[in-house]
Protein backbone atom coordinates (compact mmCIF):
# COMPACT_ATOMS: atom_id res chain seq x y z
CA UNK A 1 0.00 0.00 0.00
CA UNK A 2 2.83 2.40 0.86
CA UNK A 3 4.49 1.73 -2.50
CA UNK A 4 1.19 2.41 -4.28
CA UNK A 5 0.76 5.71 -2.46
CA UNK A 6 4.33 6.69 -3.35
CA UNK A 7 3.80 5.83 -7.02
CA UNK A 8 0.56 7.82 -7.21
CA UNK A 9 2.16 10.85 -5.58
CA UNK A 10 5.27 10.75 -7.79
CA UNK A 11 3.29 10.69 -11.05
CA UNK A 12 0.85 13.52 -10.24
CA UNK A 13 2.57 16.31 -12.19
CA UNK A 14 4.11 14.23 -15.05
CA UNK A 15 0.68 12.82 -15.89
CA UNK A 16 -0.48 16.36 -16.58
CA UNK A 17 1.89 16.48 -19.56
CA UNK A 18 1.76 12.84 -20.62
CA UNK A 19 -2.02 13.05 -20.98
CA UNK A 20 -1.79 16.23 -23.05
CA UNK A 21 0.35 15.62 -26.20
CA UNK A 22 0.03 19.25 -27.37
CA UNK A 23 1.68 20.38 -24.14
CA UNK A 24 4.54 17.93 -24.68
CA UNK A 25 5.00 19.24 -28.22
CA UNK A 26 5.05 22.80 -26.90
CA UNK A 27 7.67 21.85 -24.30
CA UNK A 28 9.89 20.22 -26.93
CA UNK A 29 9.63 23.23 -29.23
CA UNK A 30 10.32 25.69 -26.42
CA UNK A 31 13.35 23.71 -25.27
CA UNK A 32 14.71 23.53 -28.82
CA UNK A 33 14.21 27.27 -29.37
CA UNK A 34 15.89 28.10 -26.05
CA UNK A 35 18.91 25.95 -26.90
CA UNK A 36 19.26 27.52 -30.36
CA UNK A 37 18.94 31.04 -28.96
CA UNK A 38 21.50 30.66 -26.16
CA UNK A 39 23.88 28.84 -28.51
CA UNK A 40 23.63 31.71 -31.00
CA UNK A 41 23.88 34.36 -28.28
CA UNK A 42 27.05 33.08 -26.65
CA UNK A 43 28.77 32.29 -29.92
CA UNK A 44 28.00 35.85 -31.00
CA UNK A 45 29.30 37.32 -27.74
CA UNK A 46 32.60 35.46 -28.19
CA UNK A 47 32.94 36.30 -31.88
CA UNK A 48 35.54 39.00 -31.18
CA UNK A 49 37.24 37.58 -28.11
CA UNK A 50 38.97 34.40 -26.98
CA UNK A 51 38.58 34.05 -23.22
CA UNK A 52 36.38 36.11 -20.91
CA UNK A 53 35.90 35.66 -17.15
CA UNK A 54 38.05 32.54 -17.36
CA UNK A 55 35.75 30.87 -19.90
CA UNK A 56 36.49 30.12 -23.53
CA UNK A 57 33.76 30.25 -26.17
CA UNK A 58 33.15 26.51 -26.07
CA UNK A 59 33.02 26.50 -22.28
CA UNK A 60 30.54 29.40 -22.19
CA UNK A 61 28.30 27.86 -24.85
CA UNK A 62 28.37 24.49 -23.11
CA UNK A 63 27.52 26.09 -19.78
CA UNK A 64 24.63 28.09 -21.22
CA UNK A 65 23.09 25.15 -23.11
CA UNK A 66 23.42 22.83 -20.11
CA UNK A 67 21.76 25.48 -17.94
CA UNK A 68 18.77 25.48 -20.27
CA UNK A 69 18.56 21.68 -20.19
CA UNK A 70 19.00 21.55 -16.41
CA UNK A 71 16.18 24.04 -15.89
CA UNK A 72 13.84 21.39 -17.31
CA UNK A 73 14.43 19.25 -14.21
CA UNK A 74 12.05 21.36 -12.12
CA UNK A 75 10.08 23.31 -14.71
CA UNK A 76 6.93 21.20 -14.89
CA UNK A 77 3.57 22.98 -14.83
CA UNK A 78 1.90 22.25 -11.49
CA UNK A 79 -0.67 24.98 -12.07
CA UNK A 80 -2.49 22.97 -14.73
CA UNK A 81 -3.25 20.29 -12.13
CA UNK A 82 -4.03 22.92 -9.46
CA UNK A 83 -1.58 21.19 -7.16
CA UNK A 84 0.70 24.05 -6.11
CA UNK A 85 0.87 25.05 -2.47
CA UNK A 86 -0.08 28.58 -3.50
CA UNK A 87 -3.29 27.35 -5.17
CA UNK A 88 -4.16 25.04 -2.28
CA UNK A 89 -3.74 27.90 0.20
CA UNK A 90 -5.91 30.17 -1.95
CA UNK A 91 -8.76 27.66 -2.35
CA UNK A 92 -8.43 26.24 1.16
CA UNK A 93 -7.75 22.72 -0.09
CA UNK A 94 -4.38 22.51 1.66
CA UNK A 95 -6.22 20.86 4.54
CA UNK A 96 -6.59 17.68 2.46
CA UNK A 97 -2.81 17.28 2.50
CA UNK A 98 -3.14 16.80 6.26
CA UNK A 99 -6.12 14.44 6.07
CA UNK A 100 -4.52 11.90 3.71
CA UNK A 101 -2.82 8.76 4.99
CA UNK A 102 0.40 10.14 3.43
CA UNK A 103 2.00 12.96 5.50
CA UNK A 104 2.20 16.27 3.59
CA UNK A 105 6.00 16.46 3.73
CA UNK A 106 6.29 12.95 2.30
CA UNK A 107 3.73 13.68 -0.41
CA UNK A 108 5.61 16.84 -1.36
CA UNK A 109 8.94 14.97 -1.51
CA UNK A 110 7.51 12.10 -3.59
CA UNK A 111 5.81 14.47 -5.99
CA UNK A 112 9.07 16.43 -6.40
CA UNK A 113 10.99 13.20 -7.00
CA UNK A 114 8.55 12.24 -9.77
CA UNK A 115 8.89 15.66 -11.35
CA UNK A 116 12.68 15.49 -11.30
CA UNK A 117 12.80 11.99 -12.79
CA UNK A 118 10.45 13.05 -15.57
CA UNK A 119 12.42 16.25 -16.14
CA UNK A 120 15.63 14.21 -16.13
CA UNK A 121 14.33 12.20 -19.09
CA UNK A 122 13.87 15.46 -21.03
CA UNK A 123 17.27 16.82 -19.97
CA UNK A 124 19.16 13.63 -20.84
CA UNK A 125 17.45 13.39 -24.22
CA UNK A 126 18.38 16.98 -24.98
CA UNK A 127 21.93 16.45 -23.76
CA UNK A 128 22.48 13.40 -25.97
CA UNK A 129 21.14 15.29 -29.01
CA UNK A 130 23.28 18.37 -28.29
CA UNK A 131 26.36 16.23 -27.69
CA UNK A 132 25.83 14.37 -30.97
CA UNK A 133 25.41 17.65 -32.88
CA UNK A 134 28.50 19.21 -31.29
CA UNK A 135 26.48 21.92 -29.54
CA UNK A 136 28.08 21.08 -26.17
CA UNK A 137 31.48 19.73 -25.29
CA UNK A 138 31.87 16.39 -23.45
CA UNK A 139 33.47 16.31 -19.97
CA UNK A 140 37.24 16.62 -19.97
CA UNK A 141 37.66 13.23 -18.28
CA UNK A 142 35.80 10.40 -16.59
CA UNK A 143 36.69 11.91 -13.22
CA UNK A 144 35.19 15.24 -14.26
CA UNK A 145 32.02 13.48 -15.41
CA UNK A 146 31.72 11.60 -12.12
CA UNK A 147 32.24 14.72 -10.02
CA UNK A 148 29.70 16.58 -12.16
CA UNK A 149 27.05 13.88 -11.66
CA UNK A 150 27.59 13.87 -7.89
CA UNK A 151 27.56 17.67 -7.74
CA UNK A 152 24.43 17.82 -9.90
CA UNK A 153 22.69 15.37 -7.58
CA UNK A 154 23.56 17.49 -4.55
CA UNK A 155 22.59 20.62 -6.45
CA UNK A 156 19.13 19.27 -7.24
CA UNK A 157 18.78 18.28 -3.60
CA UNK A 158 19.59 21.85 -2.55
CA UNK A 159 17.17 23.17 -5.18
CA UNK A 160 14.42 20.93 -3.82
CA UNK A 161 14.80 22.48 -0.39
CA UNK A 162 15.03 26.02 -1.78
CA UNK A 163 11.77 25.51 -3.69
CA UNK A 164 10.23 23.91 -0.61
CA UNK A 165 11.06 26.98 1.48
CA UNK A 166 9.39 29.20 -1.13
CA UNK A 167 6.29 27.03 -1.03
CA UNK A 168 6.26 26.90 2.77
CA UNK A 169 6.20 30.70 2.88
CA UNK A 170 2.66 30.45 1.48
CA UNK A 171 1.47 29.24 4.89
CA UNK A 172 2.26 32.68 6.27
CA UNK A 173 1.58 34.96 3.29
CA UNK A 174 -1.32 33.08 1.55
CA UNK A 175 -1.45 35.47 -1.45
CA UNK A 176 2.18 35.99 -2.42
CA UNK A 177 2.26 35.56 -6.20
CA UNK A 178 4.39 38.69 -6.71
CA UNK A 179 6.80 37.68 -3.96
CA UNK A 180 7.12 34.20 -5.43
CA UNK A 181 7.95 35.62 -8.86
CA UNK A 182 10.60 37.88 -7.36
CA UNK A 183 12.11 35.03 -5.37
CA UNK A 184 12.10 32.76 -8.43
CA UNK A 185 13.90 35.43 -10.45
CA UNK A 186 16.47 35.86 -7.67
CA UNK A 187 16.97 32.10 -7.46
CA UNK A 188 17.57 31.82 -11.22
CA UNK A 189 19.88 34.83 -11.28
CA UNK A 190 21.97 33.79 -8.27
CA UNK A 191 22.20 30.16 -9.36
CA UNK A 192 23.69 31.06 -12.74
CA UNK A 193 20.72 30.10 -14.93
CA UNK A 194 20.72 33.35 -16.91
CA UNK A 195 24.51 33.72 -17.10
CA UNK A 196 27.58 32.22 -15.40
CA UNK A 197 28.30 33.96 -12.11
CA UNK A 198 31.90 34.52 -13.25
CA UNK A 199 30.64 37.37 -15.47
CA UNK A 200 29.24 39.31 -12.52
CA UNK A 201 31.21 41.82 -10.35
CA UNK A 202 33.38 40.46 -7.56
CA UNK A 203 31.05 41.77 -4.83
CA UNK A 204 28.14 39.92 -6.44
CA UNK A 205 30.08 36.64 -6.62
CA UNK A 206 31.19 37.06 -3.00
CA UNK A 207 27.63 37.72 -1.85
CA UNK A 208 26.25 34.72 -3.72
CA UNK A 209 28.87 32.48 -2.08
CA UNK A 210 27.05 32.95 1.24
CA UNK A 211 23.71 31.88 -0.24
CA UNK A 212 22.58 28.38 -1.30
CA UNK A 213 21.56 29.33 -4.84
CA UNK A 214 24.87 28.86 -6.64
CA UNK A 215 25.12 25.35 -5.16
CA UNK A 216 22.05 24.35 -7.18
CA UNK A 217 23.43 24.86 -10.68
CA UNK A 218 26.46 27.12 -10.98
CA UNK A 219 28.79 24.76 -9.10
CA UNK A 220 27.86 21.57 -11.04
CA UNK A 221 28.08 23.27 -14.44
CA UNK A 222 31.33 25.04 -13.53
CA UNK A 223 32.81 21.65 -12.63
CA UNK A 224 31.57 20.21 -15.93
CA UNK A 225 33.16 22.89 -18.12
CA UNK A 226 36.34 23.00 -16.05
CA UNK A 227 35.93 26.54 -14.68
CA UNK A 228 36.26 24.98 -11.22
CA UNK A 229 39.24 22.58 -11.25
CA UNK A 230 38.93 19.05 -9.90
CA UNK A 231 41.35 19.98 -7.12
CA UNK A 232 38.61 22.23 -5.66
CA UNK A 233 35.81 19.71 -6.18
CA UNK A 234 35.97 18.24 -2.66
CA UNK A 235 35.46 21.66 -1.07
CA UNK A 236 32.57 22.53 -3.39
CA UNK A 237 30.88 19.19 -2.77
CA UNK A 238 31.23 19.63 0.98
CA UNK A 239 29.62 23.08 0.75
CA UNK A 240 26.71 21.62 -1.21
CA UNK A 241 26.29 18.83 1.33
CA UNK A 242 26.33 21.37 4.16
CA UNK A 243 23.54 23.34 2.50
CA UNK A 244 21.51 20.14 2.17
CA UNK A 245 21.78 19.50 5.91
CA UNK A 246 21.04 23.11 6.91
CA UNK A 247 18.03 23.43 4.62
CA UNK A 248 16.70 20.00 5.60
CA UNK A 249 16.66 21.01 9.26
CA UNK A 250 15.16 24.42 8.46
CA UNK A 251 12.34 23.03 6.30
CA UNK A 252 11.57 20.37 8.90
CA UNK A 253 11.02 23.14 11.43
CA UNK A 254 8.82 25.04 8.97
CA UNK A 255 6.66 21.94 8.32
CA UNK A 256 5.96 21.67 12.04
CA UNK A 257 5.06 25.34 12.37
CA UNK A 258 2.97 25.26 9.17
CA UNK A 259 0.86 22.38 10.53
CA UNK A 260 -0.23 24.62 13.42
CA UNK A 261 -1.65 27.13 10.96
CA UNK A 262 -3.91 24.65 9.14
CA UNK A 263 -7.45 24.53 10.53
CA UNK A 264 -10.21 22.16 9.40
CA UNK A 265 -13.66 23.74 9.80
CA UNK A 266 -16.87 21.71 9.82
CA UNK A 267 -17.26 17.93 9.59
Amino acid sequence: MAVLHAWRAARVTPLGELNAPPRMTAVALRLAVQVVLVWSLWRGLYAQTGTTAGLSRDQAVTYAVLAVLASRLRELDQYAGRDTVLQHMHFGTIVYWYLRPLPPQRYYALRAAGEQLYGLAWALTGYVICLALGVVEPPASAAAAGVFVLSMLLGQWVLYYVMLVLDQLCFWTVRNTAAMLILMFAQNLLSGVYAPLWFFPDWFVTMSAFLPFQATLSVPLSLYVGRIPLSDAAFQLSVQAAWVVVLALFTRLLWRRAARRVISQGG
